[in-house]
């Protein structure tokens, strides 16, 4: 009995001097702790900026989520598991017996539950306030659009962080700044609002305005797809630029993807081909050619130029045309696309000049378009150019583009000579409107003399009127172009059965608005760039010229007469 009455005596000593010690002794490492357990530094999240098209369309925009997760440990011990898991799978519309697999976890403090829940089902489970649950806010990226113009506008990825197109080029426009906020906890870690000490407001990402308009690329990327499904082909692209100001009005990449799916898409999806697929373009390059040969003053468009019946050769090797043409004037050699016409063109021009006219015309270099994954294209350094070399680069090859470089040169001839850089962004503002970067028509030279670019355009609307290019007359207007069919080196030289069909033209040739380029790569039923790339140009245009009131030719001589009498 004393054993008993001391160990108990024992006890009750232990037990005095263990909580004299919690309640006299000096314990700043337990304070710390607990100050640590219920002071939190928080970070406010903030919205990144939206993406829109020129007309106030949102292309790209977060939305409030919330991520719904659970802390196991705390909620065994100070609340119902059971319970909660049969709420939360309801609430949620997951398994119960996930739900309760991920709560019944009880070394974990943290198991995610659901990602981007939206806000009533949240505010619910908040109201229920079933201890452990918490709903992380999170800012989720949404694509309205989903394919629509999706190269061009681009993706930011599950970090909020911009991976391609605009989104990636101008992230640090996008992105704003997270706020800060120290906050205390009570014991069920809800936040004390009375006792917050710092509370630093985000600042919100800015807006990005594009030129692009989305009603007129939705109809470009339309007449591609209709295209693709009666005539197939490998890929496609096609871009509608203004002449005057070098904006991009629209711009498609075929095969396209959803942008709210970005991760599930291949890289061959992702690529923009009008700035990213560099090829031998075929005849479309031979208006650089003719265009720097007048300029030059080594050829008038009325001169006789032999075309060998359709063989020729020069430096020992053989050139053919498509067909055998005799004595042509370099007008109707451009019409009827001469190879030959144009090797012999080149060569009035001569090498040197020859590549400083490719040059001035932005072949082998960027456009300096605000996109990210612009290719330069290939344009060999002079020294390095074959004894041949002269006579085929003006037919497309040995050389290689993109689509907006081909579509740019042709827009200087359009646009008087002057070399526009092509923009797709129109402007930037902050999240109140208030614009912070203004984009601005920029020269980039001038190629050629505006009476030789008028001069030129007389030339291509033959193509379009008796040409090879007949197929993209649009009623009410003339149209300047130039087609061009390019077969696709491969490893044994040139693949006879696979194409790069393309056409490029300008309207009203008498008052440019618009240029357009249409391309199919390895088409598959019509294979020639004048049967399947010129009437998709056509339908392009005629849509493009309704939408944008472009003038019609009788208009558009009746508004110049009027003005000339104003005048005098």
């Amino acid at each position: 009995m004393a054993l008993v009455v001391l160990g108990m005596s024992a006890i009750c000593c232990a037990l005095g001097y263990r909580i004299s010690d919690l309640h006299l002794g000096d314990h700043a490492r337990y304070l710390a702790k607990l100050e640590s357990v219920r002071h939190r530094e928080v970070e406010v999240l903030v919205g990144r900026g939206r993406v829109l098209d020129r007309n106030g369309a949102v292309l790209a925009a977060d939305l409030s989520t919330r991520d719904v997760a659970v802390d196991p440990a705390f909620m065994k011990a100070y609340g119902n598991p059971y319970f909660s898991a049969s709420q939360l799978s309801r609430l949620l519309e997951l398994d119960p017996a996930v739900v309760f697999a991920r709560i019944s976890k009880t070394n974990s403090k943290y198991e995610l539950l659901k990602k981007r829940v939206p806000e009533d089902v949240a505010d619910n489970i908040q109201w229920m306030k079933m201890p452990g649950v918490r709903c992380d806010e999170r800012m989720a990226r949404e694509y309205p659009q989903k394919s629509l113009m999706a190269h061009v506008v681009g993706f930011a990825n599950a970090d909020g962080v911009g991976s391609s197109g605009v989104e990636q080029r101008f992230d640090r426009y996008l992105r704003g700044i997270p706020g800060v906020r120290q906050i205390e906890v009570d014991g069920r870690r809800q936040e004390i609002r009375s006792r917050r000490s710092l509370d630093i407001s985000p600042q919100a990402g800015g807006d990005i305005y594009l030129t692009l308009d989305q009603n007129l690329q939705y109809f470009t990327e339309s007449a591609l797809d209709a295209a693709l499904s009666t005539n197939g082909a490998k890929g496609a692209w096609a871009i509608v630029q203004r002449v005057r100001t070098g904006e991009i009005l629209a711009m498609a990449s075929r095969p396209d993807y959803d942008l709210n799916e970005y991760g599930k898409v291949t890289p061959e999806e992702r690529l923009n081909r009008a700035i990213g697929y560099v090829f031998e373009p075929g005849s479309v390059f031979k208006i650089i050619v003719y265009a720097a040969a007048l300029n030059e003053g080594v050829l008038k468009p009325d001169e006789i130029i032999d075309c060998e019946n359709g063989y020729w050769v020069y430096g020992g090797k053989g050139l053919r045309d498509f067909h055998p043409y005799g004595r042509l004037t370099a007008t109707d050699a451009l019409k009827k696309s001469s190879n030959i016409a144009a090797a012999k063109v080149a060569l009035k021009i001569g090498e040197d000049k020859l590549y400083r006219y490719l040059r001035a015309f932005g072949i082998g270099q960027q456009t300096g378009i605000e996109l990210p994954g612009e290719e330069y294209g290939i344009l060999h350094p002079r020294n390095k150019w074959s004894k041949i070399s002269i006579t085929r680069i003006p037919m497309g090859h040995e050389v290689a583009t993109t689509g907006l470089q081909i579509v740019n040169a042709l827009n200087a001839i359009a646009n008087g000579g002057e070399l526009m850089r092509p923009r797709v962004v129109d402007r930037v503002t902050t999240a109140h409107g208030r614009t912070i970067r203004q984009s601005e028509p920029e020269s980039l030279g001038h190629p050629i003399r505006p009476e030789i670019a008028r001069t030129f355009t007389e030339m291509l609307v033959h193509v379009t009127e008796e040409g090879t290019g007949k197929r993209a007359q649009l009623d009410g207007y003339t149209v300047a172009g130039k087609t061009g069919t390019a077969e696709k080196p491969g490893p044994n030289g040139y693949d006879h059965k696979k194409n790069i069909a393309s056409f490029i033209g300008f309207l009203p040739a008498e008052n440019p608005e618009i240029s357009i380029l249409v391309s199919f790569d390895e088409p598959e039923k019509f294979t020639q760039g004048g049967q399947v790339a010129a009437p998709v140009f056509r339908e392009i245009a005629e849509y493009a010229t309704r939408y944008l009131d472009i003038p019609r030719v009788d208009q558009a001589r009746l508004i110049r007469l009027n003005t000339d009498d104003e005048i005098l």
